[in-house]
């Protein structure tokens, strides 16, 4: 027999739902591991803050303002070898520059055989001059030579034929005297008009411009029609066996390090590359105006130099010992260049120094520390005379 269960009305059934309860209890555990990570990361976050307040910056606060001292970077450089380049610019010209005129009389330029950048040998002939007068009067010498020699070829015939009629009593003492004498002046008579041909002859001869060295042609200033004498001036500029030169300027202290012989390296501006030369001449006296001297490099010729342009050379002037720096631990102002340094009380102190050569190696210091100070490396730009400091010492390289 089948039982029903009724469920009257008035009858209340509680039911109870186990899926529910599992997930509230899964929130609460999730919310409770949120709070519990969010405690942790504000604990560490003012760990954190503790250890800042406590550590390498806290120790760097000191006097009464509590101000943080900045650690800087120091080297002490000592003294290497340094090779002493001096660096210097000028002019650059021909070492012999030979102007060229016209040694004769002068007159119409007939011919100009050369032009500037020629190559040419000594005694080239340059130009020539018109010489039709001076060849008649060369003409007309010429004629009175052959006219004096006849006169003394005769004058001897009658000074023989005397002295042989002399023997036979014809001819008397005086007379051959006198016809030695005749001889004599008909000789010396030929000579005379000989020397005045030579004189004409050499004359003519100036009117060719020739070129009294082998050379190169730099200028010229003459053509053919114009009038030349030898007050025109030069007529060709002649670089003496195409020889170059750099005309440099040296201060008062660096002419003192430079001698003759030593090598140089030459570089016009505006071109890539560079010309090897060597100091052929020292000036000896110092310009009083400028306190500065003229050093004479001599190059070999090369299409590239041009005299009249500019250059910078770089002459090898011996080594020295001196503290070298790198460039950042050089500084400059309107008062000069200088280098901070750390002394024994960790203060900042302003050195004046003197720059003496700079390359890729860093800048060497000619004057104003020993090389056993310790020197800021790079912070000097935010750095004041007197401040506080904690150097931090790096090997000098």
């Amino acid at each position: 027999m089948n039982r029903e269960s009724a469920i009257r009305s008035s009858e209340t059934v509680i039911v109870t739902d186990g899926s529910r309860r599992k997930r509230v209890i899964i929130i609460a555990v999730a919310a409770a591991a949120i709070l519990i990570a969010a405690l942790l990361a504000f604990t560490m976050g003012k760990g954190k803050d503790a250890d800042g307040a406590g550590g390498p910056a806290a120790a760097g606060k000191g006097g009464p303002g509590g101000g943080q001292i900045p650690t800087v970077s120091v080297i002490v450089p000592g003294r290497s070898q340094v090779a002493r380049t001096v660096t210097a610019s000028g002019a650059l010209a021909a070492r012999r520059d030979q102007p060229i005129g016209i040694a004769g009389q002068g007159g119409r330029v007939t011919r100009v055989l050369v032009d500037a950048g020629t190559w040419v040998r000594q005694g080239q002939v340059l130009a020539t001059v018109d010489r039709s007068v001076q060849a008649q009067q060369a003409a007309q010498l010429a004629a009175q030579v052959e006219s004096a020699r006849a006169n003394a070829v005769l004058a001897q015939a009658n000074y023989e034929r005397a002295v042989s009629l002399q023997g036979r009593g014809f001819v008397s003492k005086a007379e051959i005297d006198s016809k030695r004498a005749t001889r004599d002046a008909a000789n010396a008579q030929v000579r005379v008009a000989q020397a005045q041909l030579g004189a004409t002859r050499a004359q003519i001869g100036q009117l060719n411009v020739v070129a009294p060295t082998a050379g190169l042609i730099l200028a010229r200033s003459v053509e053919v029609g114009q009038i030349v004498s030898p007050g025109s001036g030069a007529l060709f500029r002649l670089a003496l066996g195409g020889e170059m030169e750099m005309r440099a300027q040296l201060s008062q202290q660096d002419l003192a390090f430079v001698r003759t012989g030593m090598a140089a390296s030459v570089t016009p501006i505006g071109l890539g590359r560079s010309f090897s030369g060597s100091v052929w001449q020292v000036a000896p006296v110092i310009d009083p105006q400028s306190r500065q001297g003229e050093v004479r490099i001599a190059v070999p010729y090369d299409p590239a130099l041009r005299p009249g342009g500019f250059a910078e050379a770089k002459i090898g002037a011996g080594g020295s010992t001196a503290p070298v720096l790198p460039q950042s631990a050089v500084l400059a102002d309107d008062k000069g260049n200088y280098v901070y340094i750390v002394n024994g009380k960790n203060e900042v102190e302003r050195r004046n120094v003197k720059i003496g050569n700079v390359d890729e190696n860093g800048v060497t210091i000619a004057d104003g520390i020993s090389g056993q100070e310790a020197i800021v490396l790079s912070a000097g730009p935010f750095l004041n005379p007197g401040q506080k400091v904690s150097p931090r010492r790096q090997a000098a390289r």
